[in-house]
Order: C-alpha cells, then structure tokens, then sequence
C-alpha cells in the first residue's frame, strides 16, 4: 500500500516508513498538489483535515481522527488491515527508497569507525546514499513499535 501525508501528519509519515511503507511527505504543498500526485501515483492520501478529504474526490483517503502518532499509526494499519505487509526498516526514512543490504565490509569508508566496529549490518540507500545501521535508536523504535502491537493484541481479548 502507498501512501501520500498531509504536512499534518509528519510524524505518522515517519513511522510509516520505518514500518516500510512507501509513504510520501512534503512539509509544504498545495492541496491541490497533494491530490494530483495521489490521483496520478495511486496513492492514500491521509489527513486531519476534512475539507482535504472532501475535495478528494475519486482517491482512497482515510481522515486520521488522533493527534498521537501511536494512535495514528494502528488506525491505519487496522484501517487497511495491513498488520502483515510490515517490513520494518527497509524504507529510506529521508528519501522513501527501499533500502539495499550493505555487507559490512562495503560499510568501512562509508560510516564512522566507532559504527564500522560496533554496527553489525548495514543498509545503504541506493537514491541518497545514505547509510542504516542498527544503533541504539533502532532498539528505540523497535519498543514503540511493540507498544502498538501489544495494545492491538490486548484490545483483540
């Protein structure tokens, strides 16, 4: 599934990448823009504004009813029933690439020594050429992510 974000949702936009779904964002865009490159790459368009969702006529949209990226991350995940297409970190978070495995040794003249020696996989991505490693944010992320999935597991009992 792809989607395209309102500049409202930056936050929800990141996640969904990090979860790896291709997702596009513009900090500043014209509605009328924002629809047009939703209608011509087929994508769900997200907002919290109604009246966006309204003059998206003709386009999958889903109006984004919480101000907490946890909360808006599972109501589109369960919107879409898209719990299984999950592919954690294989998204570019700066460009929406998907991400290339980058054998470590590959890895020695691209990141800091501290990284090279510490970092036991790497990721590169082919558009930017900007280079992943599990460091500690990785774990972070990974934690919220098990938040959600355990309150959607709880709220399921």
């Amino acid at each position: 599934m792809r989607f395209i974000v309102d500049c409202m949702l930056g936050k929800l936009a990141k996640w969904l990448k990090i979860l790896g779904f291709d997702t596009l964002y513009f900090s500043k865009i014209e509605d009328s823009n924002l629809i047009d490159i939703a209608r011509k790459e087929n994508r769900v368009l997200l907002s919290r504004d109604n009246d966006l969702v309204k003059k998206a006529k003709g386009i999958q949209t889903l109006f984004v009813k919480s101000e907490d990226w946890r909360e808006q991350v599972e109501q589109v995940l369960s919107g879409f029933d898209i719990w299984e297409e999950i592919n954690m970190h294989s998204r570019c978070l700066v460009c929406n690439s998907e991400l290339k495995y980058l054998p470590k040794e590959n890895a020695i003249n691209l990141v800091a020594p501290f990284v090279y020696k510490h970092a036991d996989s790497f990721a590169l991505c082919p558009c930017c050429g900007r280079v992943f490693w599990r460091g500690t944010h990785f774990h972070d992320m990974e934690l919220k992510i098990r938040e959600i999935f355990k309150k959607r597991k709880d709220n399921k009992k």
